[in-house]
């Protein structure tokens, strides 16, 4: 039995799908092999939030698991709807990596000390609103392409090809994937959370398999008992999983779409799961925020916090200051 592992072609997707595939064919003892799936957001060009979201990544790879293309698919978490797709069940998120955002800037630039009206990249609403809100004075401007195209469009960045356009002062990325790249050396700030709250589910990975394949659960005749299920379940961290489906939770119950700007980071620690989440007007002259811990250490519980959180955003005017829908 081969697994087949679908992926965006991406320099990002095929590193982080080539890692889990060599995980799962360690753990399963099966052959694994990549097939390369191109999604509308591999395609388009324009504004993200225009196109539809980081949703537009997820598609094409889903009908590729449902029409049995390939057996597993390898997303970032970040990128996948909260709505459940039928047939299809998130089998494992393995065990995390940082989750900060980041900033990569000429001469090594913190964001305090950026000159007035510097040129600063993102594709994210949610990263240009908390820039706005930390400098207002800021030229944040939308842009698209891989990690390395952004990058190259920062002058004298380590590893920069020497056709980079190097029109921006700074860009803002996740530091998970510069971590999964190795292009760690051209970051000039971890951005803390009380300056910019990740995405829900950032630094996370998210292995979907059909229904059917995955691990079955306790009490369940759904699923399966096969090897490539178990294989998944090995894969699968319980602290990452609690965690995510708070921040997705968050979403959901905010009704907010994949271009919302809409931060969240939870962590479980000891007995307890933290989970703070915010919301900001996209012109960064607003932000509320809200924080709250929960010793319920199941999803269902994880659940729970995240709809409390967000219930304490929309009490504080989240829906008045931001577009949640924003798609």
């Amino acid at each position: 039995m081969t697994v087949r592992i679908g992926t965006r072609a991406s320099k990002l997707a095929l590193t982080q799908t080539q890692q889990t595939a060599d995980q799962l064919a360690a753990v399963g003892g099966f052959p694994v092999e990549l097939v390369h799936i191109t999604t509308e957001g591999d395609v388009k060009t324009g504004s993200l939030s225009q196109m539809g979201g980081t949703g537009v990544f997820v598609a094409a790879l889903r009908d590729a698991l449902l029409q049995e293309t390939c057996d597993v698919a390898v997303h970032s978490l970040k990128d996948l709807p909260t709505g459940a797709a039928l047939g299809l069940t998130i089998a494992a998120t393995p065990k995390r990596v940082d989750v900060r955002d980041v900033l990569c800037s000429r001469d090594g630039l913190k964001l305090a000390d950026l000159p007035h009206g510097a040129k600063v990249g993102t594709g994210s609403p949610r990263r240009a609103a908390q820039l706005r809100a930390a400098r207002p004075d800021l030229d944040v401007q939308d842009i698209r392409g891989n990690v390395d195209t952004r990058l190259g469009r920062v002058p004298g960045l380590p590893g920069n090809a020497g056709d980079a356009r190097g029109d921006l002062d700074a860009v803002v990325l996740a530091a998970a994937g510069l971590e999964r790249i190795g292009r760690l050396d051209t970051v000039s700030e971890f951005f803390e959370m009380d300056v910019m709250l990740p995405a829900p589910g950032q630094g996370s990975l998210a292995i979907e398999c059909r229904t059917a394949d995955a691990p079955r659960r306790a009490g369940s005749t759904e699923g399966s008992q096969g090897v490539l299920a178990q294989a998944l379940a090995a894969l699968d961290d319980e602290d990452t999983r609690l965690a995510v489906t708070a921040e997705r939770a968050v979403l959901a119950r905010l009704e907010a779409g994949c271009a919302a700007p809409v931060g969240a980071f939870a962590f479980r620690k000891g007995s307890m799961l933290y989970l703070e989440a915010a919301v900001c007007a996209v012109d960064g002259s607003r932000t509320v925020r809200e924080k709250k811990a929960t010793d319920g250490l199941t999803e269902v519980g994880a659940t729970l916090l995240g709809i409390e959180v967000a219930e304490l955003l929309l009490a504080a005017g989240a829906a008045e200051i931001a577009d949640l829908a924003a798609s």
